[in-house]
């Protein structure tokens, strides 16, 4: 490299002059050998400084002015920056190669543009400044923009903005490219607690490509000047239903209260719906709030039962309006008194009475067990999103197993628990749920399902809470299955209302909060359910 074109930095005595403008600011920066900032350069320097100093601002008038042609130089200089979408500049110039004695001297730069979210496009180019009767400017000509650029032609960014990144199962757009950004797409029906998940997981997973396109007069693109490829094809298919979204939103938007609603496909795992009202806010209560599942949980304490012999569907057994158990009275809700029925009966009529002795005289492993096998107790990576189904440990205290029996004491459970809970009892074996189609779930800590005979035995008790006991609300909807439930907090008065059931090939859990019944619930999931396509 001669003298002429070596970068002052690496003179002894010479100067690096880069301008840089990001968000509207300009730095102006010169380091001389010894280390002061200065503005360097007079006459051909400093009008080739200032028209790049003008350029990195984006000024085009001002860019303009300082040129032998100011309006062609302003056309085109707009023309590439609105063609670019350029929303940030950075040039850095070479000294000048003549000297201010002579009528022309070139001025080589570095054009930094940077074209939206990790968009940067870098290349080298030449300014030449003439002497004219007014003194010095730059010549204009397309090529000042970029070597390669002829007369009326121009620079187009060409990228994938309003293609989806995300698809629906059925096909819909959830999120769309904009500007190098995922984004909701206009219209759509998507899960608003599941769009950070889907937007995180597409924006790590998918680099959309892009390119700098030289364009003629003509308006047809000439060459590619730059260009990335995609890193990964889209765009990636979710396991989003948009018409059960849709359903489970407004089944949770119609409670009074804090509302929440997990739907699952058994037979596959995907996940239909995640739902919450404006009253539960932004954090992802339905996929990771544990609360106490209630005689939900009876589900797994039953499963227990029949799978150790303690009792059968037949076995008949009281159901008091309240039980001494141990140093615990527990009470049915409303205090019934069924006196002695069926174990099946209890079930549907939730005789908390009858489940706490039960509990109380399982293995101090039965219940968590049981729960282990129905899901509770599994632990999965879903790509893109966290979930927590719940925990369930033994219990080697009579009272501590009477309690969580009945889904009160240390049981803790998600929605999304819960509804893998139904799943897995509808679709007889482990259930690995999922968001993506192509994208597999890792399994941390899996499971195997109860037995087919004790399956068997739980459905029909889940049906036949449908039919005559605590869920009848439910029984002009079709085969559904399902088990209510009402977990007690501190204020004895307050109470989480629960639903978890399931119907064909839809699994799915509500929890209506401090809803003091579950009524609520069942409502919500009456609406669900009527709102599902046929």
């Amino acid at each position: 490299m001669d003298r002429g074109t070596r970068r002052w930095v690496l003179a002894g005595a010479a100067l690096a002059v880069v301008v840089i403008v990001t968000a509207g600011v300009l730095v102006l920066v010169s380091e001389s050998s010894t280390g002061t900032a200065q503005r360097g350069g007079a006459g051909a320097g400093e009008v080739a400084l200032d028209y790049l100093d003008a350029v990195a601002r984006r000024d085009v008038r001002a860019a303009a002015a300082l040129t032998d042609d100011p309006r062609a130089a302003e056309s085109a200089l707009s023309g590439a920056l609105a063609g670019l979408g350029a929303t940030a500049v950075r040039t850095v110039a070479e000294p000048p190669h003549g000297a201010d004695g002579e009528r022309e001297a070139a001025r080589t730069f570095t054009i930094t543009w940077t074209l939206g979210r990790d968009r940067v496009w870098t290349y080298d180019n030449t300014v030449t400044v003439l002497r004219g009767d007014e003194g010095w400017r730059v010549r204009w000509t397309p090529a000042s923009l970029h070597p390669r650029l002829g007369e009326g032609q121009t620079l187009q960014l060409r990228t994938v903005d309003g293609t989806p990144a995300v698809l629906a199962r059925d096909g819909e757009r959830l999120l769309e490219w904009r500007s190098g950004e995922v984004e909701p797409a206009a219209g759509a029906g998507g899960p608003p607690m599941l769009l950070p998940a889907l937007d995180r997981y597409a924006t790590e997973r998918l680099d959309p490509g892009w390119s700098v396109v030289r364009v003629g007069a003509d308006g047809w693109d000439i060459d590619t000047l730059t260009s990335t490829p995609d890193r990964e094809s889209g765009p990636l298919e979710s396991t989003v239903s948009v018409p059960v979204q849709r359903a489970a939103q407004q089944a949770v938007d119609g409670v009074e209260g804090t509302a929440l609603l997990v739907a699952i496909q058994p037979s596959s795992g995907d996940i239909l719906a995640v739902a919450q009202n404006a009253r539960a806010g932004a954090a992802p209560d339905a996929l990771t709030g544990l609360y106490a599942p209630g005689s939900t949980f009876k589900i797994a304490t039953a499963t227990a039962v029949l799978t150790h012999g303690t009792a059968s569907p037949e076995t008949v057994l009281p159901c008091p309006a309240t039980a001494r158990i141990g140093t615990r009275t527990i009470p049915n809700d409303d205090r019934f008194d069924l006196g002695d029925v069926p174990l099946h009966t209890a079930f549907a009529h939730s005789c908390n009475t009858t489940f706490a002795r039960l509990a109380a005289d399982l293995p101090a492993d039965a219940l968590a067990d049981a729960a282990t096998r129905l899901g509770l107790n599994a632990d999965f990576v879903i790509p893109g999103l966290t979930t927590e189904a719940g925990t369930v440990e033994p219990a080697a205290d009579p009272v501590q197993r009477l309690e969580d029996g009945i889904g009160q004491g240390k049981v803790q459970a998600s929605p999304f628990g819960v509804a893998l809970m139904a799943a897995t009892v509808a679709e007889g074996t482990p259930v690995t749920p999922r968001l993506w189609d192509e994208v597999d779930t890792t399994v941390r800590a899996g499971y195997d399902a109860p037995s087919g005979p004790v399956l068997d035995a739980v459905r029909a008790m889940m049906r036949q809470t449908v039919t005559s006991g605590t869920a009848t609300a439910l029984a002009p909807l079709g085969e559904v299955h399902g088990k209510t439930g009402t977990a007690q907090l501190p204020e004895r008065t307050e109470a989480h209302g629960w639903f978890a059931g399931y119907r064909g090939d839809v699994a799915f859990a509500v929890l209506a909060q401090r809803a003091g019944s579950s009524q609520p619930a069942v409502a919500a999931a009456t609406a669900f359910l009527r709102g599902l396509p046929a």
